[in-house]
């Protein structure tokens, strides 16, 4: 996939490693007294490093690189330590970064018994502000909101198959794409629906008909950031989860058609083949098409 990186120009480097403690999620290290990019998996590409150069010798360029994944780059963090990841959150923080800041705090709630320092007390650090805030800032992130869990579902074979208060399908947590673990034990082997983030609220019977018994992703291919992720995650479902199919769930606007299309790349770059179907939705509730692709 292509996305910023550092480019590094070795004439002009000469290993001072002044950019070393700046790229906080270690992407850099200097290696035979030039500084190197060690990880395209790490590096974010916001180029927090850049104005640590005396020499210039950094700059952001746009090339075929690694996915970022902030989970990885989390995991690695809390093994260097307190102050490694609260400078690290931070950096996302002041860059805007809010999709990669959630997934990093979800980390931390979601490992907070296996960490050997206080979690609540870094994520108020990094959010600061009054009591108040700092509260809501954990819910939105995951204490418990995004906290990865599993669970069945509220309705069993007993249950009414029309009611006014029509029972949850839902069988895990979380469910936006950029916080879903891909690896996450529910996903393996399961029926994957991937829907915009519409079409439950446009669906009536979408629990009911179209998600009991499925696992699920959800998305918006025009609002959401750095899409691009998803595409790697689509392909970990394919290769490591083995789920066994896919439903592509879109609504009729053309910003949606963007949604296939990233499953689509997954399939292609993906080691096994998996059926793939395509659900349109109006706005309406009514389905347009219903086809494998």
């Amino acid at each position: 996939m292509k996305r910023d990186i550092v480019k590094i120009d070795e004439e002009l480097c000469d290993g001072c490693g002044l950019c070393i403690p700046n790229c906080h999620e270690g992407a850099l290290q200097i290696i035979d007294n030039k500084a190197r990019l060690v990880s395209d998996l790490m590096c974010d590409g916001l180029g927090a490093c850049i104005g640590h150069c005396p020499l210039g010798a950094i700059t952001i360029e746009q090339r075929e690189a690694e996915a970022y994944d902030e989970v990885k780059v989390m995991a690695d963090m809390v093994s260097k330590g307190k102050n490694v990841v609260i400078a690290h959150l931070k950096h996302l923080k002041e860059h805007g970064e809010e999709g990669f800041l959630e997934e990093g705090i979800t980390y931390l709630l979601s490992h907070k018994e296996e960490i050997k320092f206080d979690v609540e007390e870094i994520i108020n650090e990094v959010k600061g502000g009054n009591k108040m805030e700092q509260d809501e800032y954990k819910l939105a992130c995951g204490c418990p909101g995004s906290m990865e869990t599993s669970f069945e579902s509220a309705c069993d074979s007993g249950c009414q198959t029309e009611s006014a208060n029509q029972k949850s399908e839902l069988t895990h947590w979380p469910v936006q794409m950029h916080l879903i673990n891909p690896s996450a034990s529910h996903f393996r082997n399961s029926d994957l629906v991937i829907a915009a983030d519409c079409v439950a609220f446009s669906l009536g019977n979408f629990h009911k008909d179209y998600l009991k018994g499925k696992t699920l992703g959800i998305a918006c291919p025009k609002l959401d950031s750095n899409i691009e992720v998803y595409i790697e995650k689509f392909q970990q479902m394919i290769d490591e989860a083995k789920v066994n199919t896919i439903t592509v769930m879109m609504m009729t606007v053309p910003c949606c058609g963007g949604l296939i299309q990233l499953v689509k790349a997954a399939a292609a770059k993906a080691e096994r083949n998996v059926p793939i179907k395509q659900i349109v939705v109006d706005i309406q509730g009514e389905i347009v098409s219903e086809d494998w692709v």
